[in-house]
């Protein structure tokens, strides 16, 4: 756990990273969410199907449920204890750049790359993020999430 308790200490952490616990995408998980969205795809939640025509020979997570596994892994990795708030500014960039077979342990790391000024004890910060999988070498989802705290 980083703690990052005032905009020096964010500043000073520019160019460094932090790097969540892993955390494994089960079938349940993938269903769940299927469940929420509406996005019942076979890719995503046929095991049989899937097993037998995907490419990647098993289920796959919606490339969205990866994504919204960023803000529990932010919380885990970094604290921010003096802030009067934090909001998610957005993204500039979000790429699906592998899959997460149901099952794949995956973990993220966030890298601070900017601190911007943005308002009398305001920071934007830019983060660059990349979700692995386990025994796989390229990320599976690289992003830039925009976040601002406000101290």
């Amino acid at each position: 756990m980083v703690t990052l308790d005032s905009p020096e200490a964010i500043r000073a952490f520019v160019g460094k990273s932090a790097t969540s616990a892993p955390l494994q995408i089960d079938q349940s998980m993938i269903d769940r969410f299927a469940d929420i969205t509406g996005d019942h795809q076979w890719l995503h939640v046929d095991v049989e199907r899937a097993a037998q025509e995907s490419p990647y020979g098993s289920t796959i997570a919606h490339g969205l449920l990866t994504l919204s596994l960023l803000p529990a892994w932010y919380g885990q990795c970094l604290k921010f204890p003096n802030r009067r708030h934090g909001v998610n500014y957005g993204f500039d960039k979000v790429r699906f750049t592998g899959p997460v077979k149901s099952g794949a342990q995956v973990h993220g790391r966030f890298t601070l790359v900017k601190a911007e000024d943005v308002a009398p004890g305001g920071l934007r910060c830019t983060w660059n993020v990349e979700v692995h999988a386990d025994g796989v070498e390229r990320p599976v989802l690289v992003a830039q999430w925009l976040i601002q705290v406000t101290h």
